[in-house]
């Protein structure tokens, strides 16, 4: 890529690092739960998980049209391109960057230490793609995981909203853990074992493949978390009388 499609790439990041600022600024005006706005703790928690919730439903949904649409990237993982594709890739870059600063700025470092992590290992991965135009497909591949976080995300408001409906948190939790499987696990699965298999390990493949098998320690460990609050609580340890406000696990 030349100069001037990678300034166009930055321009297009930094767009969306201020779409999502903006969408930030929203949320500030949407209505709390009562729930919540008890708890100070909790409101910028809330209100950084509906950014979050807009941009797996944005992302997750342009995933899913991008690989709909151009089906024949799946041959091609390493090489295989398409505007859609990388437009994708700088929307997401943006996101990941803007919720590191909001993370940051509003002094939630220590307890949102998982995501600074996640983000930092996403933001590193997709500059490199963005750079050298190699690998879109595996990010599309893995910005399937959005799918996956629309219900995670579901999952997060309504413990901390303190839903009255049970059977709306049961419904939610059986679609996440399908979801999860489905749109999480397998693209995960699949890539490392691509990669693995057919990817040179050296220089950009290498950093890549390091960056997947980190990123599928955190994906199991996140998993077992899930498993035991919402299917086997009688395991959790530790977690009784746990004062969660402010903290933003990926799977709290």
């Amino acid at each position: 890529m030349g100069p001037g499609w990678r300034a166009a790439s930055a321009a297009l990041v930094g767009g969306s690092v201020a779409i999502f600022g903006a969408l930030r600024r929203l949320a500030l005006a949407l209505p709390q739960p009562a729930a919540v706005r008890s708890r100070p703790g909790r409101v910028w928690r809330w209100r950084n998980l509906l950014v979050s919730f807009a941009h797996s439903v944005l992302a997750g949904l342009w995933a899913l049209f991008s690989l709909w649409h151009s089906p024949e990237l799946l041959s091609d993982i390493q090489d295989g391109y398409s505007v859609s594709g990388h437009l994708l890739v700088c929307f997401s870059s943006g996101y990941f960057i803007h919720d590191t600063l909001d993370i940051i700025f509003n002094h939630q470092s220590r307890s949102s230490w998982e995501y600074l992590v996640h983000h930092a290992m996403a933001i590193s991965a997709f500059v490199s793609l963005i750079i050298t135009g190699r690998f879109l497909v595996a990010a599309v591949l893995l910005l399937l995981v959005e799918v996956s976080n629309i219900f995670l995300t579901v999952r997060m408001l309504l413990k901390m909203s303190n839903v009255p409906s049970p059977a709306l948190y049961e419904a939610n939790k059986y679609i996440n853990l399908v979801m999860y499987f489905a749109f999480r696990l397998a693209p995960q699965a699949y890539l490392t074992w691509y990669f693995l298999r057919y990817v040179e390990v050296q220089g950009q493949g290498a950093f890549l493949a390091a960056n997947l098998l980190l990123l599928d320690a955190m994906i199991l460990m996140y998993f077992s978390r899930l498993l035991r609050s919402d299917f086997f609580p009688s395991l959790r340890k530790g977690s009784a009388g746990r004062d969660v406000d402010g903290e933003k696990f990926l799977i709290d």
